[in-house]
C-alpha cells in the first residue's frame, strides 16, 4: 500500500489547459503499482525507491467528444476506402474561398453519377496510403502528390469532360476585399457612376479621370484599377464596393485528372478529335523523317522508301541499257519531249472539264455586239 507518510501527495490539482480536466500526483512503492493498473505489469521502476504515480481525471463531455472526434475520423476512412474502390476517375479540384452554400450546389448538380468529398490533407494522404499498402494498388500513391493546399475530390463515372464542365457552371461572384489577391485584371469601365459631385475627390486620389455630368460623377475612359496577382488595397475595395461591381468569381477549380493510374492536366480534356488527329500526323512525319535519316524501316517510313527505291531503279534503267515496261515509257519521253505535252494536255482539259467551251462562249458574246453596232438602225456610218 502507498504509504502516504513517508511519501506525501507531491501535486494535486489542475494542470492542463482542457476544460474540467486534471491530474492527481503521489509517490508509491514501486511493489504497490499493481494496486493501480489491472492487470498488474512489470515495470522498470523494481529497482527504485519510489516511483511518482499520475492519475488523470476527464470530463465525461471530454470523453464523448474525444469518442465522437474518432468514430469520424474511422467514418472518413472508410468512405474515402469504399470510393477508391468504386471510382476510377477521379478530378482534383481547388476549393479556395468555396462557401458551404455553394458546395452544396455543386454537390446537388452532380448528383448521380459523382462525389464530392472534402477533407484534411493528412487525413486523405493517410488514408490513401494505408489502402494502397491493404490491395496492393500502388497507382493509388499517384494520388499522394496532388493533394495540397485547400483541395478536394471529385469521384465520378461519367464523361470527365462533362464532369468538368458542369463543375465550372457553379461560380459565384465575390466583391474585392482588402488583401485579397487578385486572380485577374479589375477595369472600371467608362459610365455614370450615380455618385454625386462630393466622390470626386475619392477618385482622384486613386487617378481617374472623371466629369461632372448632371449632377453625377461620370467616368471618361476605362481605368485598370487592379492586376492580376496584386493586392486588393482599402481604396480600390471601397470604390468597387461604391460601384457595386463584384469583379472575381469563385468556384471549384479542377487542377488534375487521375484516370485509372495515369495523372494529367485538365487541358487534355479540351482535345477533340482534330487535334489528336494533327498531332498523330505530326508524330508520324517525325517518325518516318528519323527513320529515313537512319535507314531502319518502319511502317511510317516504308512507303517513302519503296518510292526511292524505285526512283534509283529507274535512274539506272535509263542511264543504261537496261529495260523494263515502265522504263520504256519514260525513255520515250526523254527521246521526244513532244510526247510528253501530249499527253499532259488531256490531263489538264480533265482537270478543268468544260473550261474552254465556257471561254469560248465568252469570246462569242464580246464578238457579237460590235457586229451590231457596224450596221445600227440599218444604215451604214456615212448613210
Amino acid at each position: 500500500m502507498c504509504n502516504h507518510g513517508a511519501f506525501p501527495r507531491i501535486e494535486l490539482g489542475t494542470s492542463r489547459t482542457r476544460e474540467r480536466e486534471s491530474y492527481h500526483q503521489i509517490k508509491c512503492q514501486p511493489s504497490d503499482l499493481g494496486l493501480f493498473i489491472n492487470p498488474p505489469i512489470k515495470t522498470h521502476f523494481q529497482h527504485k525507491p519510489h516511483v511518482s504515480v499520475r492519475f488523470f481525471f476527464f470530463s465525461s463531455s471530454t470523453l464523448l467528444a474525444a469518442a465522437s472526434e474518432a468514430d469520424k475520423k474511422i467514418a472518413y476512412d472508410a468512405k474515402l476506402c469504399q470510393l477508391l474502390d468504386d471510382y476510377s476517375q477521379i478530378l482534383i479540384a481547388a476549393a479556395d474561398n468555396v462557401g458551404s452554400t455553394q458546395l452544396q450546389n455543386i454537390r446537388r448538380g452532380l448528383r448521380g453519377d459523382s462525389v464530392v468529398l472534402m477533407g484534411k490533407n493528412t487525413m486523405m494522404k493517410r488514408s490513401v496510403r494505408i489502402h494502397s499498402e491493404k490491395t496492393g494498388n500502388k497507382t493509388f500513391l499517384n494520388l499522394l502528390p496532388l493533394l495540397q493546399g485547400n483541395v478536394g475530390l471529385i469521384f465520378t463515372k461519367g464523361d470527365l469532360k462533362e464532369v468538368s464542365e458542369e463543375v465550372a457552371k457553379y461560380k459565384v461572384g465575390a466583391p474585392a476585399r482588402v488583401g485579397l489577391v487578385a486572380p485577374i485584371d479589375v477595369v472600371v469601365p467608362p459610365g455614370n457612376t450615380g455618385l454625386d459631385p462630393s466622390q470626386t475627390s475619392f477618385f482622384q486620389v486613386l487617378n481617374i479621370p472623371t466629369k461632372i455630368n448632371k449632377g453625377t460623377v461620370e467616368i471618361i475612359t476605362p481605368v485598370e484599377l487592379i492586376k492580376k496577382g496584386e493586392k486588393v488595397g482599402s481604396s480600390e475595395a471601397a470604390l468597387l464596393a461604391k460601384l457595386g461591381i463584384r469583379p472575381f468569381s469563385y468556384g471549384l477549380v479542377v487542377l488534375s485528372v487521375y484516370d485509372n493510374g495515369s495523372v494529367f492536366s485538365p487541358g487534355v480534356l479540351d482535345l477533340t478529335e482534330d487535334d489528336l488527329i494533327g498531332k498523330f500526323a505530326t508524330g508520324v512525319t517525325m517518325v518516318a523523317s528519323l527513320s529515313l535519316a537512319v535507314a531502319y524501316p518502319t511502317l511510317a517510313a516504308a512507303p517513302h522508301m519503296f518510292i526511292n527505291a524505285y526512283k534509283n531503279v529507274l535512274s539506272v534503267a535509263v542511264a543504261t541499257e537496261y529495260s523494263y515496261p515502265q522504263a520504256e515509257e519514260v525513255k520515250e519521253f526523254l527521246k521526244d519531249p513532244s510526247k510528253f505535252a501530249l499527253a499532259a494536255a488531256p490531263a489538264a482539259a480533265a482537270a478543268a472539264p468544260g473550261g474552254a467551251p465556257a471561254a469560248a462562249k465568252e469570246e462569242e458574246k464580246k464578238e457579237e455586239p460590235a457586229e451590231e453596232s457596224d450596221d445600227d438602225m440599218g444604215f451604214g456610218l456615212f448613210d
